[in-house]
């Protein structure tokens, strides 16, 4: 496996609710103490990795099942925390199905280094099966590698059988993935897999490499399926091809993906009744999405879905496809088209179609994701009109009252694009927070909004934050986040740095593109 300089170093969880303070660390360093420290957490626990290599096989002490039950309930207030006491310091090695399979709700992970290692890659399904009751699940800093999915969501029946529950609320941020190898499997291949979950957010992660070589032969960085609503996608980086330049149809971000089986859709789950539309209120804005072989962003029955400032780099574009897909896409570049297809319609004629060589003016390496300055942006800058719906950009950086195209508010000068910033954003709760460049984040209810420029932030109802920019050591700089609640409960907020800068990487080129599957 690859070594890649995404040093992603989670400083704490800060929360303030009275059941916090009487919560319990419990250290680990063997694969016995930690399933023994899962199964009997409780509200508010805080497991702690010790370094070291934690392996764990189907039947071999202490698994007796494919996977590492996380059933225990966690609350918003006191989630049941598991992390790596140094940031990828703790390695697990899952030669499983599923390496976590979480059913119970609030559970966070964080700062682990995480590898499948079955000798057959469809035996090596999930590092993370998130279901049903899992609601408010949040991988936040983690190393994910050589699973078919990394990440998997999906509803699952009720205890008395009449309904579904539904795992919403979930947050994937800062997260890097990518396989190491093709995947010889006729599984599907979809590095963040959502079915049925509403509300999720992915945020900030760096997603790469991922090639299906059995089946279809269709992999997928991110989408969300299955009957959900209002997933918001921001800020991640998606590099279809970085290392692995092997042939595959492989597809950016997606809602509706390649659709759902009627009977596992929601809210119906009944054969007879379709799954459309597949995706209800989807946004994704600020992505950079890079060399894929079909679409970088896939909208397939998904209605009232909001595109806002994407860049797309090497793809064959954007599809809106079939009846049921509605929306809008403004201020998106692009060296694709933008298609409706099978009847999907969309507004918005302020978007900028360029050519891979116009990509390669503007910036220093765009292929490998580094979208430093290199030549003239004119083109793109002041083009846009503001939006409640685009409070920052891709670094975190707040937006002009003009703003510019794409990803970048490059009138604001270069920041570091691979890999993504990790602005300090909360889920749920309210808080403010202080800093030298300021910004604001809001939410209803259990959503999140963005902080600062490069610095932390509370989210939910009414949370605002702001940070600074503190230099760091090796010329990459260190984004810090402060924040402090207001008294009203519990506030779940995160302080980042950021310990390494990517080594770039001059090995180009793109592929040759083919059509996606319906």
């Amino acid at each position: 496996m690859r070594s890649r300089a995404f040093a992603l170093a989670i400083s704490g969880i800060i929360t303030l609710s009275a059941a916090e303070s009487a919560a319990k660390q419990v250290p680990v360093s063997t694969p016995t103490e930690l399933y023994a420290a899962i199964t009997a957490a409780t509200a508010g626990d805080e497991i702690i990795l010790a370094p070291g290599t934690y392996a764990f096989s189907s039947g071999v002490a202490p698994l007796s099942s494919q996977h590492i039950t996380c059933a225990p309930a966690g609350t918003p207030d006191a989630p049941i925390v598991v992390r790596a006491a140094t940031p990828f310091a703790a390695k697990l090695e899952f030669d499983l199905l599923d390496g976590f399979n979480v059913t119970g709700p609030n559970w966070h992970f964080e700062g682990l280094d995480i590898r499948g290692v079955c000798a057959d890659d469809s035996s090596c399904e999930h590092a993370f099966h998130v279901v049903g009751t899992a609601k408010g699940f949040v991988a936040r800093g983690n190393r994910l590698s050589d699973f078919n999915a990394e990440v998997k969501v999906n509803a699952a029946p009720s205890s008395d059988g009449t309904t579904h529950d539904l795992p919403d609320g979930g947050l994937l941020e800062g997260n890097e993935v990518w396989d190491s190898h093709p995947r010889n499997t006729g599984n599907p291949v979809t590095k963040f897999n959502i079915d049925n979950g509403s509300s999720w957010i992915v945020r900030a992660n760096f997603i790469h490499d991922f090639t299906k070589a059995g089946g279809d032969g269709t992999s997928y960085g991110v989408f969300n399926k299955g009957g959900a609503k209002s997933p918001l996608f921001e800020r991640n980086l998606v590099i279809c091809a970085l290392d692995d330049q092997s042939m595959g149809t492989r597809i950016g971000l997606s809602f509706g993906g390649g659709g759902q089986s009627p009977v596992t859709c929601a809210p119906a789950f009944d054969a007879s009744v379709p799954c459309d539309p597949e995706i209800q209120d989807g946004v994704m804005r600020n992505n950079i999405i890079v060399n894929c072989s079909d679409v970088g962003i896939y909208i397939n029955k998904g209605k009232n879905t909001t595109l806002l400032h994407n860049t797309l780099i090497s793809t064959s574009g954007i599809d809106f496809r079939f009846a049921s897909t509605t929306g809008e896409a403004h201020g998106n570049v692009l060296d694709g088209k933008i298609h409706p297809r099978d009847g999907g319609t969309f507004t918005g004629d302020d978007n900028l179609t360029v050519t891979l060589g116009d990509f390669q003016g503007f910036y220093t390496d765009p292929l490998k994701g580094d979208l430093t300055k290199k030549g003239d942006l004119a083109a793109l800058l002041h083009k846009g009109k503001a939006s409640p719906l685009l409070p920052d950009d891709y670094c975190a950086r707040p937006r002009g009252a003009t703003p510019d195209w794409g990803a970048l508010e490059s009138s604001l000068g270069d920041c570091d694009t691979n890999p993504p910033v990790l602005s300090g954003s909360g889920a749920g709760g309210t808080g403010t927070g202080t800093g030298t460049a300021t910004g604001t984040a809001t939410g209803a209810g259990g959503g999140a909004g963005s902080g600062g420029a490069n610095g932390g932030g509370g989210s939910g109802a009414g949370g605002q934050g702001s940070g600074e920019i503190v230099p760091g050591k090796g010329g990459c700089g260190c984004r810090i986040g402060e924040t402090e609640g207001d008294g009203g409960g519990a506030l779940a907020v995160i302080a980042a740095v950021l310990s390494g800068c990517v080594a770039r990487r001059r090995r180009g080129g793109s592929q040759g593109r083919v059509s996606h599957m319906p």
